[in-house]
């Protein structure tokens, strides 16, 4: 089963995909799914001996490029919506064991490219109102394979959290006439204790709310509503 189920309690979409309780968990040690492909070995999702860094959709996506099919319901309380985006897997080096912070700043700018060739690609599609470029880490949080990687995730409406940010936003440019986040990075550089580090595009930041220990934000220096909006400095920068 794939499909949106509307809460009319918190006001929002809920992404129902039971197929993903079949996703592969804890793998045997001595194999790995996204490692390259082994002369002689078991298959894995990239049919080559090496590989740099490699995007493919995910088989267990919680949303389906072809409209999935929706359960029926004579309900007039129950809404049901189509499941309809695209979940991609990113690996970011075929190094099994590796550790990204350790990889050279070569990798990632790499990395950013691939983001922003993915972000414009699929944020140009008629049915995706939001991309989400993300990784996920530790099995607390249900991460299943342990290889370097990351995932994008192309859904067909806007997150809640991500809708409230934009409403508050809206609010605080018809009543102020700025951009709110562009203020907020002007007074967090004012008071200057949370400031991690700056470069010439952005600056890395423990914003004076932060909900979670070690929470940190990136603002870009200058107003960039997008990946569609860097430069390729800014790529630099940010890598």
């Amino acid at each position: 089963m794939l499909e949106l189920r509307w809460n009319p309690i918190l006001n929002q979409w809920t992404i129902i995909a039971t197929h993903r309780q079949n996703r592969t968990y804890k793998p045997p040690k001595d194999y790995c799914p996204l490692c390259p492909a082994k002369k002689g070995g078991l298959p894995t999702e990239v049919p080559a001996e090496d590989y740099d860094i490699v995007v493919f959709e995910n088989k267990f996506p919680s949303l389906q490029k072809k409209t999935p099919e929706t359960i029926g319901s004579d309900s007039k309380f129950f809404k049901h919506g189509k499941a309809q985006g695209i979940c991609e897997v990113v690996l970011f080096t075929s190094d099994h064991n590796g550790v990204m912070s350790e990889k050279p700043l070569n990798r990632y700018i790499k990395l950013v490219k691939v983001w922003r060739d993915r972000y414009r690609e699929l944020g140009a599609k008629d049915y995706i109102d939001y991309v989400f470029i993300f990784e996920n880490k530790g099995e607390e949080v249900g991460v299943t394979l342990h290889h370097p990687h990351g995932q994008i995730y192309a859904y067909p409406f806007i997150p809640p959290i991500i809708e409230r940010e934009l409403d508050s936003s809206k609010e605080y440019l018809e009543k102020e006439g700025k951009c709110l986040f562009c203020k907020n990075l002007e007074e967090e550089k004012k008071d200057g204790r949370r400031i991690i580090i700056s470069n010439d595009s952005f600056t890395a930041l423990v914003p004076f709310s932060a909900s979670y220990t070690y929470e940190v934000h990136i603002y870009a220096n200058k107003h960039l509503p997008s990946f569609n909006d860097f430069s390729e400095k800014e790529e630099i920068d940010l890598a």
